[in-house]
């Protein structure tokens, strides 16, 4: 691979990181690549790429050991391209230049763990709806790793939040005053509190902060909670949705928001901002209610649009 930093900077880790990522179209790839597209005319439809340059973006990558390079067809071959651990622990770059870009360039440069309902960030996060959640894993609090989408439901709440503590001197300096950080507790005890409303109506309900797991441990047994958190400490989650994030005491810390998603990955609908914290849990399981009413009635009508004119399913004509 060329090298394109000078003799002055090969003791430089940025130059040598910008080597290799310091393309436009190459962060993009990788960006589409923690999003779960993993095949050529995938990447081309979304760039726009000319099959030439993004041939040359993809070698590179793979060259790099950010990307592998899996063949899935046999005739004619073709090839599949997934982060490797190299690639995936770009992904904390990746959301830092979204919060940069969220905050600075789209935003008006302020520190919040909330955004306008007005503003292309809230635009960007309700765009969801009708994405599917590529498969990955996430750490609980026993330090096994789980799907954050339930098996065993028709639906799952994702509820995000910024962090929540077992103490109050665990929070970082400053916190109370951060818009929309607080209510954390609010949050999660309000989903405790109505969790059997939500089995009830078909969901499970899953909350995801990017807090370590020792510290959701200890916040689960104190309240009590009954439901998994789950740590996207690495940010596996955030940068797969491109969740919105902001920065406190050195962290980078998912805003609040709830996404009620079907067994098949599909977000069905999306809470952002909340103004309203136990108003929010209220418009996620109305969410779900409203969700298995229409999938109840399209399954009652798949039958009917099945049959053939004659209502029998014969063709009245043969």
């Amino acid at each position: 691979m060329a090298q394109r930093t000078s003799l002055g900077d090969a003791d430089c880790a940025i130059a040598q990181a910008l080597d290799v990522v310091g393309d436009w179209w190459t962060l993009l790839v990788v960006r589409d690549a923690a999003r779960g597209l993993s095949r050529f005319e995938e990447f081309q439809r979304e760039l726009g790429l000319s099959r030439k340059v993004l041939a040359e973006r993809l070698r590179m990558l793979v060259d790099a050991g950010v990307l592998s390079r899996e063949p899935y067809q046999e005739r004619p071959v073709r090839h599949a391209y997934r982060l490797t651990p190299r690639g995936r622990a770009l992904l904390p770059v990746l959301v830092a230049l979204q919060d940069w870009g969220d905050t600075w360039v789209l935003g008006e440069g302020e520190t919040s763990a909330t955004a306008d309902s007005a503003s292309r960030e809230a635009g960007r996060v309700h765009g969801l709806r009708g994405t599917r959640l590529p498969e990955l894993l996430l750490p609980g609090t026993d330090g096994t790793v789980v799907d954050p989408v339930s098996a065993e439901l028709p639906y799952t709440v994702l509820y995000c939040f910024p962090g929540a503590y077992a103490r109050a001197e665990s929070y970082p300096p400053g916190w109370a005053a951060l818009p929309g950080a607080r209510g954390c507790t609010l949050e999660s005890c309000g989903y405790r509190d109505r969790l059997a409303e939500f089995t009830a109506a078909g969901a499970a309900v899953v909350g995801v902060s990017t807090q370590r797991p020792d510290e959701q441990r200890e916040f689960a047994a104190a309240e009590g909670l009954g439901f998994p958190l789950l740590s996207d400490a690495e940010q596996a989650l955030t940068a797969a949705l491109r969740l919105p994030t902001f920065r406190a005491a050195g962290v980078s810390r998912l805003k609040r928001l709830t996404l009620v998603l079907d067994r098949d990955r599909l977000v069905r609908e999306v809470l952002y901002p909340i103004p309203d914290i136990p108003g929010s849990l209220t418009a996620a399981l109305e969410a779900v209610r409203a969700a298995t009413e229409r999938d109840r009635r399209t399954a009652a009508e798949a039958p009917e649009a099945g049959r053939a004119p004659g209502g029998d399913g014969t063709d009245p004509g043969a």
